[in-house]
């Protein structure tokens, strides 16, 4: 009966934010309050009875109602409650009912938090953001339906969640992510009401800043935890695999930081509008095309949550008609949107400007590095794959550009020409450090690729830059936006822990016996055992390897594990902790022969990028608190 309230009330949500959309506009058509009045407490409504809705599903899998069939294909009786909540969204229906969930809780935080010194064509606002609640609402339901039951009784118990999902960081990452990619309606539906509006002479987009910012922080710390989990749980020792669907996190990534940096102009000197509009539309498109990519079963991912392309037709129908309008809007008054201003050569805002060229470049080749080889599949035999070699080679030249224009704009003023000579003597002093840093510590390392050079480099120049700033506010005690400039020297310690990661780091895979005994870089180690353990869901096969290296000895015990609901075999790799690196080992199949491979790396400043991933996100969450931005 509870399952059936759960699909009745999200049925109701449906209507009533359609409902909404459409008192929304009718307040635009009419140009009164008496129609507006009702657009925030219908949508209200909506949402409570959406929220409702989804704390009851949750509930059924909390007391394991196993007529539920969605939750008895991904549920047991024998997983902790942590873990029965978190497979709602473990697989395609349940990921797709928080997707909604977190699309209408943006909309609550909005209504929330806006400005409420205007009210600029908040209703309209409002309007778009239920339509898009509607939209997948009714996909959810008619589609994609979690709430199909097993009759007349169910089953006995459920098939369980997949094993490499029963992890506490991957059951954050989901949640983290939707509302990183969902966050970007508010944006979308802003600009969206904006152009409908046609009022081009004012573009209040400080009213959504906070909302940009914060979305960018869910996103950012959402892949963080994802790249996390893939290093210690998917047994191949990387942080990021140029997975299809880790690349379609990311594009919208990229579109944001492009879009707070567009709107930090927007808001200060009405500039970079046209920027600002394209970016938000765009921002939203790309977690659209995520959506798609994830659940329309066209690539094969570890991410991927369906194998089946009706439902993809269905969301690229879907998405294209969400979009379509905004982008129509948008092209038809770009003319207009232009003319509010001009962008100063050499200023700040020019510099910024030019660097959103570079992310929307980054954008576009990551896009055609998923597409090229579906749309190649499709139309012919050959098949494809474009990966890591690839992607950074054509990253790390966009990236020092980046980093490049990013510490000019420092030195540049708002809305005024500065003579490029006059920026270049500026940072004299910057790039006199920086190269002596930089030489230092490529001496040291003894390795001369022209990407670590360049990484180095680039990430020295943005760090002593912004390092450099924070001293001076102090010392002159002038104002100065610090979370910023933290943020940044996130950034700075990303691109540097990915130079050194990559040029320090050493792989070595031997084929052993218990007892054998080999050297790896500085370290011997001894296969000393292997046993039988059993757990309440699993049983697993636990080595034992001793490393030592002089004094320092340690033990380390890999796993291959069986799960005895869904009888899968997953490797569990263990990491010893060190300083600047992690030593990290994993065990895979008998051979033939009885020995087993083995295989064991060196993976320097590795920690240091997830560290960089929450210095920026603190630093962005700064920025909030202080009501500054960029």
């Amino acid at each position: 009966m509870l399952g059936e309230i759960s699909h009745f009330l999200a049925f109701c949500s449906s209507i009533v934010f359609m409902a909404c959309f459409v008192l929304a506009f009718l307040s635009y058509s009419s140009n009164t309050n008496s129609v507006s009045i009702f657009v925030p407490k219908v949508f209200v409504l909506g949402s409570l009875t959406l929220i409702t809705s989804f704390l009851l599903f949750v509930y059924l899998a909390i007391i394991d109602d196993f007529s539920m069939a969605y939750i008895a294909s991904h549920s047991n009786s024998n997983l902790p409650i942590f873990y029965k909540v978190s497979s709602i969204w473990s697989a395609h229906e349940g990921s797709l009912f928080l997707w909604v969930l977190i699309i209408s809780l943006w909309g609550l935080f909005f209504l929330i938090f806006r400005n409420h010194s205007t009210t600029t064509f908040y209703p309209q606002t409002i309007g778009i953001i239920s339509l898009v609640v509607a939209c997948f609402l009714l996909f959810l339901l008619f589609i994609s339906s979690p709430f199909e039951r097993i009759l007349p009784f169910g089953v006995p118990d459920g098939a369980d969640i997949n094993p490499i999902l029963q992890d506490p960081a991957l059951a954050i990452h989901p949640p983290m992510l939707y509302f990183g990619y969902i966050g970007f309606v508010i944006p979308f539906a802003f600009v969206t009401a904006f152009l409908i509006s046609g009022r081009f002479e004012k573009f209040p987009i400080a009213e959504i800043k906070s909302f940009i910012l914060s979305s960018w922080i869910f996103l950012t710390i959402g892949i963080a935890l994802g790249s996390w989990w893939a290093y210690y749980e998917l047994g191949w020792g990387g942080y990021w695999f140029w997975d299809p669907v880790e690349n379609v996190a990311l594009m919208p990534w990229l579109a944001g930081t492009a879009l707070l940096h567009t709107v930090y102009v927007s808001s200060r000197s009405k500039n970079l509008i046209a920027w600002t509009i394209f970016l938000s539309i765009l921002a939203f498109t790309l977690s659209l095309f995520g959506a798609f990519i994830v659940r329309s079963g066209i690539i094969d991912s570890v991410h991927s949550f369906a194998n089946d392309p009706t439902r993809g037709l269905y969301l690229l129908g879907m998405s294209a008609f969400l979009i379509t309008g905004p982008i129509m809007l948008f092209v038809k008054n770009l003319s207009k949107i232009l003319s509010v201003n001009k962008v100063k050569d050499f200023s700040k805002e020019f510099f910024i400007g030019a660097n959103n060229i570079f992310f929307i470049t980054a954008v576009f080749i990551i896009f055609l590095g998923i597409s090229y080889p579906l749309i190649l599949e499709a139309f012919s035999d050959s098949r494809v794959s474009v990966g890591s070699p690839f992607y950074n080679k054509v990253f790390a030249p966009l990236t020092f550009i980046t980093s490049l224009f990013l510490v000019f704009s420092t030195y540049s003023i708002w809305s005024r020409d500065i003579p490029l000579i006059g920026i270049l003597k500026s940072s004299t002093v910057i790039f006199a450090l920086t190269i002596l840093s930089s030489i230092a510590i490529i001496y040291f390392l003894n390795s001369y690729e022209w990407w670590l050079i360049g990484g180095i480099f680039f990430g020295n120049l943005i760090l002593i830059r912004y390092i450099v700033l924070i001293i001076d506010s102090v010392i002159s005690k002038k104002y100065f936006n610090q979370g910023s400039a933290i943020a940044h020297i996130g950034f700075a310690l990303l691109i540097i822990s990915i130079s050194l990661n990559a040029a320090l780091s050493s792989e070595r895979t031997f084929s052993m016996s218990v007892g054998d005994e080999v050297r790896f870089n500085e370290n011997t180690i001894e296969f000393d055992k292997i046993s039988l353990q059993k757990s309440s869901n699993f049983e697993s096969l636990s080595a034992d390897f001793i490393f030592s290296n002089g004094d320092d000895t340690f033990e380390l015990y890999p796993e291959k594990r069986k799960y005895f609901v869904r009888g899968e075999i997953t490797t569990e790799s263990d990491i010893s902790i060190k300083p600047i690196k992690d030593i990290y080992i994993t065990i895979g199949e008998q051979q033939s022969n009885g020995k087993w491979i083995v295989n064991v790396q060196e993976n320097y400043f590795v920690r240091l990028i997830w560290i960089s991933a929450i210095i920026m996100s603190l630093g962005a969450v700064l920025v909030i608190r202080r009501r500054i931005y960029v």
